[in-house]
C-alpha cells in the first residue's frame, strides 16, 4: 500500500487507525455499541460520501484554472470547457468536465487555518481549533461531520453509521460524543482478491459450515479485538451484551452483503478502476446502498510543495476518474438523489509557483484563502459554479463562505439541524455549528 507524507513529515499510516482522539474508538465492539445509544432516526434516508484529499489539493489544477494569469501563476495546464456552457476546469479533470451537469463546484470557501492540523480540523468539523496547533497535529476540539451523523442518525441492519477507509482523517473523530461514534475503519484494500473486512467477516476457523456456539464465537472474537489488554482498563471487554451484538452483526445477512464487493459485475468494478481508491469508492456506494449514512475515503498525497505538474498528470486524473465513476453510478442507480458526494481537502495552494530548496521540480504551498469543493447529489442543483476567486486565484472575492457554512449544508442535507446545541462531557453546551447558515446555492 502506498505511504503518503505531508510536509510535516508524518506518514498517513502514523495516525492510529482508530484515532487517539476517539478514545480507542472505531473497533468492532465500539462500532456495535452505537446501536444501543443512537436510536432510530427520524431523518430522511440520506447519506454522504466524503472524498477527503489529504494534504490540500490545488484549486488551479482542478476546478479553478486561471488562463489569464501570468505564467508563474497559471502553471502548465490549460483550461477545458465543461458540459455546462461558460464553465471551465483544468485539463486534468476531463471526465468530471463531461458530467459537470451532474455536480456543482464551490470556488469561494476560505478560512484562516493555513497548516494541515488546523485546516483539517476546520474543514472536517466546521469549527476552528481553539488554540494554535502544529502543522502535523492530530487535533480534536469538536466532533467531526461523520461522528455527528453517527450520533444523530445511526444505521440499520447492525451496520456502523460511520465508516472511514483506509484510515481516519486527522480530525475525523468524535471528541466528546464518545468512542462509539468514531469511524469504523476498513483498512484492507478491496482491490485485493483476499479482501475481507476485519471484525465483520466470520473468522476463517468458523466459516466451514460448523455450528457457531456462543463460546466458540466469543473465543474467536477475543482474537479480533484490537484492545485485548484487560489491564488497560477497557470496560467493553467481557460485557456479554456487546458480544451478543457482535454475533448479531457477524451473522447479519445485510452486513455481509454490503462487503461482498466481489459480487459486483466486472464491468462495474472496471468502471471504478482497479485501484485501491476506485474499489473503495465502489465499496462506499455499497455501504450507502445498505443504509450507512456517512462514509469517508481518506486519499493522501496532495501536499504538492514540489512535483505538482507530473503528480497531477497521474494522481489527478486517477482521482477524477474515480469521482466521475461514482457520481455516474449513483445517478444510474437512482441513489444520487439521496447521496451527497463531497470532495475537498484542508485548503488550496498558493498562486505563486515555487521550488523548494534542494528540489528540481516546482510546486505550490499551503493557501487557505481560496478553496474549491465539489458537491453533487442529495438535492444539490447541478451544473453550477458558486462564488469566484480573483483573476490570479489569490482569494475568494464573490459569495464567500467558510467551513461553518459548508458543514451546515451537509447537516441540513442529512436531516440534522446545524443550530442544534450539544453538551460536552462536562455538561457544558456548545453549538454544533457556530454559523448555521448553509450555502444557499447548494440547497435547491
Amino acid at each position: 500500500m502506498a505511504i503518503h507524507r505531508n510536509c510535516e513529515g508524518m506518514k498517513r499510516r502514523d495516525c492510529l487507525k482508530l484515532g487517539l482522539g476517539a478514545l480507542l474508538g472505531g473497533g468492532f465492539v465500539d462500532a456495535l455499541r452505537v446501536r444501543a445509544t443512537a436510536g432510530e432516526s427520524s431523518a430522511a434516508k440520506t447519506s454522504c460520501i466524503l472524498i477527503w484529499l489529504d494534504g490540500g489539493p490545488s484549486h488551479f489544477e482542478t476546478f479553478d484554472p486561471k488562463p489569464d494569469a501570468p505564467a508563474e501563476i497559471r502553471g502548465e495546464f490549460q483550461p477545458i470547457p465543461t458540459k455546462v456552457s461558460g464553465i471551465h476546469f483544468s485539463e486534468n479533470m476531463q471526465r468530471l468536465a463531461a458530467i459537470s451537469d451532474k455536480l456543482a463546484i464551490v470556488r469561494s470557501i476560505r478560512h484562516d487555518q493555513n497548516n494541515h492540523g488546523a485546516g483539517n480540523h476546520y474543514m472536517m468539523t466546521g469549527a476552528p481549533t481553539r488554540i494554535p496547533v502544529s502543522c502535523g497535529a492530530f487535533v480534536s476540539f469538536h466532533p467531526s461531520l461523520g461522528s455527528v451523523v453517527s450520533a444523530e442518525r445511526g444505521a440499520p441492519h447492525g451496520l456502523p453509521p460511520y465508516f472511514s477507509m483506509p484510515d481516519m482523517t486527522k480530525s475525523g473523530g468524535p471528541n466528546f460524543l464518545g468512542a462509539r461514534h468514531a469511524p469504523f475503519v476498513v483498512g484492507d484494500d478491496p482491490n485485493e482478491e483476499s479482501f475481507r473486512v476485519r471484525d465483520v467477516t466470520i473468522p476463517r476457523s468458523l466459516d466451514d459450515g460448523r455450528a457457531i456456539s456462543r463460546r466458540q464465537l466469543r473465543g474467536e472474537l477475543d482474537g479480533l479485538l484490537r484492545f485485548q489488554d484487560r489491564a488497560a482498563g477497557d470496560p467493553v471487554l467481557g460485557v456479554d451484551e456487546n458480544y451478543q451484538q457482535a454475533v448479531s452483526l457477524i451473522t447479519s445477512a445485510a452486513a455481509q452483503r454490503a462487503f461482498e464487493i466481489h459480487r459486483e459485475p466486472q464491468t462495474v468494478r472496471d468502471a471504478y478502476g482497479r485501484t485501491a481508491l476506485g474499489q473503495r469508492a465502489l465499496l462506499a456506494r455499497r455501504l450507502v446502498e445498505a443504509g450507512v449514512p456517512f462514509v469517508t475515503l481518506n486519499n493522501g498525497g496532495w501536499d504538492h510543495h514540489s512535483n505538482i505538474f507530473p503528480a497531477f498528470r497521474k494522481q489527478g486524473q486517477e482521482f477524477e476518474s474515480v469521482v466521475a465513476a461514482l457520481i455516474e453510478d449513483l445517478d444510474q442507480r437512482g441513489l444520487l438523489a439521496t447521496t451527497l458526494v463531497l470532495v475537498m481537502g484542508e485548503f488550496g495552494r498558493t498562486p505563486q509557483i515555487s521550488t523548494l530548496p534542494g528540489s528540481t521540480t516546482p510546486g505550490r504551498d499551503h493557501w487557505s484563502n481560496a478553496i474549491s469543493v465539489l458537491v453533487a447529489g442529495c438535492g444539490t442543483p447541478p451544473g453550477q459554479v458558486i462564488g469566484a476567486t480573483d483573476r490570479n486565484g489569490y482569494t475568494a472575492v464573490e459569495k464567500i463562505y467558510g467551513p461553518e457554512n459548508l458543514a451546515s449544508t451537509v447537516y441540513l442535507k442529512l436531516g440534522i439541524q446545524p443550530d442544534k446545541i450539544l453538551y460536552n462531557s462536562a455538561g457544558r453546551p456548545t453549538h454544533l455549528v457556530s454559523d448555521p447558515r448553509p450555502i444557499a446555492e447548494l440547497m435547491g
